[in-house]
């Protein structure tokens, strides 16, 4: 995935793009900075980790929250992100279940969660590699974040060179609205 951002960049005839990446999408940002440093301006991670599976790790309520039985239909993907984002949402901050709702609607695709899990669980641990950034780097984490710890992010600023960590109180695993 990380080939494919660098792909999209080479067919909108851009030469780098500042990259910002949210959850597993960590993974193909840092994948992306560390394969090609030259094409990431700036690299922003946000509520991801390292690969490292000592950090980061999901609290097992949200996990049980995408767990079980594959959802039929778009309306059953919907309710069960709905409930999900109760469970590792952003406690401090007011839930936008409408917007929720209309997102996981309008990205509908039943297998795609288990798909970034997976995917995610495959890119391995980059720490060692991070290390080689040169890159101006910002990981936003949140404090109250239970489907990636903020250990991850920690330890994603921790070995980036020069990263800045910002973690905000209240947090989870979503971007409120107020922020």
């Amino acid at each position: 995935m990380a080939a494919d951002a660098v792909g999209l960049l080479d067919v909108l005839g851009l030469a780098g793009a500042h990259v910002v990446v949210l959850s597993p999408g960590g993974a193909i940002g840092q994948t992306m900075a560390i394969e090609h440093p030259g094409r990431v301006r700036s690299l922003t991670s946000m509520m991801s980790t390292t690969g490292d599976l000592a950090v980061g790790r999901p609290e097992p309520e949200a996990l049980a929250a995408l767990a079980g039985p594959q959802p039929t239909g778009r309306q059953e993907v919907v309710e069960r992100m709905v409930r999900a984002v109760r469970v590792f949402g952003s406690p401090g901050f007011e839930s936008d279940e409408a917007a929720v709702a209309d997102r996981a609607g309008r990205s509908y695709d039943p297998p795609g969660v288990a798909r970034q899990a997976v995917a995610s669980l495959a890119s391995g641990d980059r720490t060692e590699l991070l290390r080689s950034l040169a890159v101006p780097t910002l990981v936003i984490d949140g404090a109250a974040d239970a489907m990636c710890d903020p250990s991850g992010g920690r330890a994603a600023a921790a070995a980036v060179p020069g990263a800045e960590l910002v973690v905000f109180d209240g947090v989870g695993h979503d971007l409120p609205r107020a922020l």
